[in-house]
């Protein structure tokens, strides 16, 4: 969502300036009063996800840009051409995939419990939970997720929920704190993440240092977080670890824009990159399949 204009005959404010104190009160006001408290509202019912009438996408649409995600309940059941999540991504502007290590040759990965030596290791691949974080945070700066869908085809058969919260609220609740700890969360050297050595010798990923929150050329905000400690070195100053413990406590706390559902067959969230989690899960005959596209691009419009 951009940022909100000021009133007609006022100059424009910029709700991310620590020092633009209205303009932010009035961007906070209008993101948290419009902002979902129930996973229902995020809910569209769609025919075919290949092809949205313009009301369906409408209504996506909308839900974008009130929480930066919106969940559809399409008619493919467990259908699984991958076509279904590309066309419906590409009708929102995502069209730039990171082909990220784990994925499939076109970019879009099957997450699925795998043992092989490519996947042995990464959480994702096995049944384990996940906590609070955004998709891609240990890539480049010009790599950055932006946009994430992910397309259920099959459910476990216990489990593997997810937790939502827009960033952009977490941005609001961490400010309302304190102002600084912002300051020290856009620190251009706030949080590290290691490189990735791999087993053969060579380097897999190198070190990623970055903020956490930080403002696009179109001033859209981003976010980049990850709560493994082991994958993860913040800045070492009192400032940042204040901010930091003030960050994990809002993730942690419930609140009314804290979000919780689990994808069905033909189900799938679009978003922009907003925090998420994922319960421990079983698997029943048919393995839990879930497609999730990473993608350079914001949600046009939204």
């Amino acid at each position: 969502m951009k940022p909100q204009s000021s009133p007609a005959g006022t100059a424009p404010g910029n709700p991310f300036d620590l020092t633009d104190i209205d303009a932010y009160q009035r961007w906070r006001d209008a993101r948290l009063t419009g902002a979902p408290t129930r996973v229902d509202e995020l809910i569209v019912e769609v025919g075919d996800p290949h092809r949205l009438t313009a009301a369906e996408y409408q209504a996506l649409l909308d839900r974008c840009r009130r929480a930066n995600m919106a969940i559809y309940v399409g008619a493919s059941g467990d259908d699984p051409d991958k076509s279904i999540p590309a066309a419906l991504g590409a009708r929102f502007g995502l069209h730039r995939l990171d082909h990220n290590r784990g994925a499939d040759a076109d970019a879009i990965t099957s997450l699925k419990v795998q043992t092989d030596a490519g996947h042995a290791g990464y959480i994702p691949y096995t049944n384990r939970p996940i906590a609070w974080h955004t998709d891609g945070y240990y890539n480049t700066p010009e790599r950055q997720v932006r946009g994430l869908l992910l397309h259920c085809v099959h459910p476990a058969a216990a489990g593997g929920a997810n937790a939502l919260l827009d960033h952009e609220v977490a941005y609001c609740l961490v400010r309302d704190q304190a102002p600084a700890f912002i300051t020290a969360l856009m620190h251009p050297h706030c949080m590290t993440i290691p490189a990735n050595p791999g087993d053969g010798g060579g380097e897999l990923r190198p070190e990623q240092t970055g903020p956490v929150f930080s403002v696009s050329a179109h001033g859209h905000l981003h976010m980049r977080y990850t709560n493994r400690a082991r994958h993860c070195h913040w800045r070492d100053d009192p400032l940042t670890q204040a901010a930091v413990d003030c960050l994990k406590n809002v993730l942690n706390t419930p609140s009314p824009w804290h979000l919780e559902g689990r994808l069905e067959s033909g189900w799938g969230l679009i978003c922009n990159n907003v925090l998420h989690t994922r319960t421990a899960f079983t698997d029943g005959p048919a393995p839990r399949l879930i497609y999730r596209a990473r993608y350079y691009d914001r949600i046009a419009e939204a």
